[in-house]
This record gives structure tokens, sequence and C-alpha cells, in this order.
């Protein structure tokens, strides 16, 4: 498989933290991952805790589409926090996310690796909406009413 992201590497087997299964390009390192190896891994693990990383400012994130390296399908871009402006890119008809270089680390950080599959659920993206909501408000009234009065 040719790398959706770079359009220079190739996809070869490799594994996540040496955990699970997926294509990393050669050329850009990003990652591949089929929801199907991920779940499957963690159905035989799932006491796993992952070490957290620490937060690298270092991670690339493709603010273009990208297409499904399998399907050619346009990839959703889907948020991994409120806190975080990096997007996952996830085919929903093959069941596979893209992670560019560093995003595992940012999935990690957050406390979030051992929950990949819920991060690409609806329920998680509506629940990241209404936060930043929350949060946009929050500060508005803030900066109109001051802290005393809100």
């Amino acid at each position: 498989m040719h790398c959706t992201s770079c359009k220079q590497g190739e996809l070869q087997v490799s594994f996540i933290d040496q955990e699970f299964r997926c294509h990393t390009c050669n050329n850009c390192g990003g990652n591949w991952i089929l929801v199907e190896d991920y779940v499957s891994w963690k159905e035989r693990y799932p006491e796993y805790l992952f070490t957290e990383a620490a937060v690298l400012d270092e991670a690339e994130d493709s603010s273009r589409a990208l297409l499904c390296p399998v399907s050619g399908v346009i990839m959703r871009k889907l948020r991994i926090s409120k806190d975080t402006s990096h997007r996952l890119d996830y085919s929903a008809p093959v069941g596979g996310v893209w992670l560019d270089k560093g995003e595992w680390d940012l999935i990690k950080a957050a406390g979030l690796a051992g929950s990949l599959n819920v991060l690409l659920t609806e329920q998680w993206q509506n629940k990241l909406r209404e936060q930043r909501a929350k949060d946009t408000f929050t500060q508005l009234y803030l900066s109109k009413f001051g802290e005393d009065d809100y």
C-alpha cells in the first residue's frame, strides 16, 4: 500500500509500541491502524496500561483531506480531545485510522491510548463538541461580565 499522507512511502507491517499491528510509512512515519486489529488486541490484553508519553510539539497533523489507503474514499477528520487541534483521519467503510507521525504519542499523553476505538464514536465526538462550546461560552461570559458577576 502507498502512504496516504506523503504519497511517497510504502506502508509496511509493523507494531505500535510493540503491542498491536499497524502499517507504518517508511518515508513519513505515519501509521495506518485497522480498528479491528486494535480491538482484538485489547480483548486479549484488557488489563494492559499504556505508559503516558510526554506531549510532543513535533507531532504532525495533515490539514488536507486524506484518502483511505484501502478504499480511496475521503477520510473523516475526528478530534482527539477538546484541548488539541490535532485530528485523526478515519475511514469508516474500512474501519481504519491514519495517525500522522507523533499523533500516537499525543493520544498516549492524553491518557486515551486504551480507548482508541472510543475516540472514533459519534458519542465521543459529540461530547467534545459540547465541551468546546461550553468552554467558549464560559470564556465569553467571563470576559463580558467579569469573574465576580459570572
